[in-house]
Order: C-alpha cells, then sequence, then structure tokens
C-alpha cells in the first residue's frame, strides 16, 4: 500500500480512536508501559522524547521520572492524540512537557535527547526501519532508543480482528502488524539503524475486560480498526461483534468477564558515543599497526 495512504488513514483512525482508547485501553497496557519505562532508566533532569504518545498516559509517567527540571517532547500523528496529551498535560500540571504532531518517520529538526521512547507506535509506521532511524537520530551520543510493540499473533488472543474487519471493508491499516513482534523482528530493525548494546525483552499478559461490551469496545472503537468500523451498517457491525466474540470465546470466563492472553516485546539499544568511537578508532589502529608490522619488508 502507498505510505502516504498508510499515514492518511492512521492518522484518521486515531483521530477517531482518541475518545474511547483510555476507557478500553489504559489498565490492560499498563504491564508493558511499566517495563518500557524501566527498562529505558529515566533520571531526573534528562530531556525525553515520545513517539506516537497517544493520549498521554506514558507521557505524564515520563515527565514524573524526569522531574520539573527536565524536558520532554509528546509527539503523535494523531492531532486529536496530540490534544488530548496536551490536556492531560496542563490538568496535572506538568509544565515541563511539549506535545508537537508529526510524523514518526519524519520528526523534524528537534533533539538532541537523552532518550527516544515509542510505546506501541512502529507496527503502524510505513517504515519502521525509518521510524527507529529519526529515533537514533534525535538522541545524543550514548543516548538510548525504547520503544515496544504487540509480540507474536499466536500469542495474542485478539488478532482474529483483524481479519473479521478486512473481510467486510478494505481496511489497510496495518499490514504487517506483528512482524516486528516475531522473534528478533524489532530487535532486527533497531540494529540495521546502527544502535548497539540491544536488548530484547518479552512480556506475557492477560487482557482484562469486565464484559463484552468492554471487549467490543476495545477492538472496534478504541483501537486500530476504528476508522473502518464506523463505515460498518448496523448489520455489519452485529455480525463483526458477533464473529469477534466468537474468536474470543475460550478466554470468556464465568462471570462473563474475558482474560485473553497477549504478548508485548521491549527493545533497548543506545546510539554509539563519543567514546565508543574513540576506542574504535584505536582499537582499528592498534590491529592496523600489528598488521602491518607482521608483513615481510
Amino acid at each position: 500500500m502507498d505510505a502516504r495512504r498508510q499515514r492518511l488513514i492512521q492518522r484518521r483512525g486515531w483521530d477517531r480512536a482518541s475518545a474511547h482508547y483510555d476507557r478500553f485501553w489504559r489498565a490492560q497496557l499498563e504491564p508493558v508501559q511499566h517495563l518500557l519505562l524501566d527498562v529505558a532508566g529515566i533520571a531526573a533532569g534528562e530531556h525525553a522524547v515520545e513517539v506516537a504518545c497517544g493520549t498521554g498516559v506514558v507521557t505524564e509517567e515520563i515527565a514524573r521520572r524526569v522531574g520539573p527540571q527536565g524536558r520532554v517532547l509528546a509527539t503523535d500523528l494523531s492531532p486529536a492524540m496530540v490534544a488530548e496529551t496536551e490536556r492531560r498535560m496542563i490538568t496535572a500540571g506538568l509544565g515541563q512537557v511539549e506535545t508537537h504532531q508529526a510524523d514518526a518517520e519524519e520528526l523534524g529538526a528537534i533533539g538532541p535527547f537523552d532518550v527516544a521512547l515509542c510505546p506501541l507506535g512502529l507496527m503502524y509506521a510505513p517504515d519502521p526501519m525509518r521510524a527507529v532511524g529519526e529515533m537514533g537520530r534525535v538522541v545524543r551520543p550514548g543516548g538510548r532508543v525504547v520503544a515496544s510493540v504487540w509480540g507474536e499473533r499466536r500469542k495474542c488472543g485478539w488478532a482474529g480482528i483483524f481479519g473479521i474487519v478486512d473481510a467486510r471493508v478494505s481496511s489497510d491499516v496495518c499490514p504487517r502488524f506483528f512482524a516486528l513482534g516475531a522473534p528478533g523482528g524489532l530487535a532486527h530493525v533497531v540494529r540495521t539503524q546502527g544502535l548497539v548494546d540491544v536488548e530484547e525483552h518479552r512480556l506475557d499478559v492477560r487482557l482484562r475486560w469486565a464484559d463484552a461490551d468492554a471487549a467490543l469496545g476495545a477492538a472496534f472503537l478504541g483501537g486500530p480498526v476504528a476508522l473502518a468500523y464506523a463505515h460498518f451498517d448496523e448489520r455489519t457491525r452485529r455480525e463483526a461483534h458477533a464473529a469477534y466474540l466468537d474468536s474470543i470465546a475460550a478466554y470468556r470466563r464465568c462471570d462473563g468477564s474475558y482474560s485473553v492472553p497477549g504478548e508485548f516485546v521491549v527493545v533497548a539499544a543506545r546510539l554509539l558515543g563519543d567514546r565508543d568511537r574513540s576506542r574504535h578508532r584505536i582499537e582499528h589502529n592498534h590491529h592496523h599497526h600489528i598488521h602491518h608490522q607482521g608483513e615481510p619488508s
């Protein structure tokens, strides 16, 4: 699919989902958000950029960790998401946060930052390598890059939603949604962008919703298929609801709630620092000198 069209669909889709995202996903995503932040090792006074900030849930915690002497720039492709993040920061009194609408693949003239984070956003980028490259570009030498994505399709019990929607309307939402979650997938992308000390963490979770209405809201209103779902007529919606509930029926509990399995991947890396480059030059010159001495005259 054309990258420009994919970005347009993403922007419009998340604009629509922004009003429902917190209600249906905030609690479910807390485990991976905590892991992302802990792996990032954010310290007081640091400068951080968040790519795909969504409604600002992670932004708020980043801001609290950098403290009033730090700085956070929160970016997202969706204007509605950016507006919601700004509203949340004002309400929380976190003046160290700035917001900016930006494509993950074109962050613009910003930085340098101590750390760049992307919570569950790279799956939607037409070119995730370019997006990771941008995160590396805007951190200082030795700075960190940390991102999370959904894991393997077979470990995400809600994954049937994409086929259910695509069978009824061409959504073009995220054709390779689970590619980065395959073993080593995101880590490979990070390495291609010249980042080092790459670490991969995998996290198994249970996604819990109180009833069928909450499970349906998360699937159709607060997530990536919200735009496609908006084009359904009432009959198609009823059919899609039934199909989705059937796809997660194995995870329905006796009390009517749902406990759906999911997997996340968090990858952390850093940009080469000045000391790394100096050491590399010294080692290169040392090996070259030894090799030269060993050559016959």
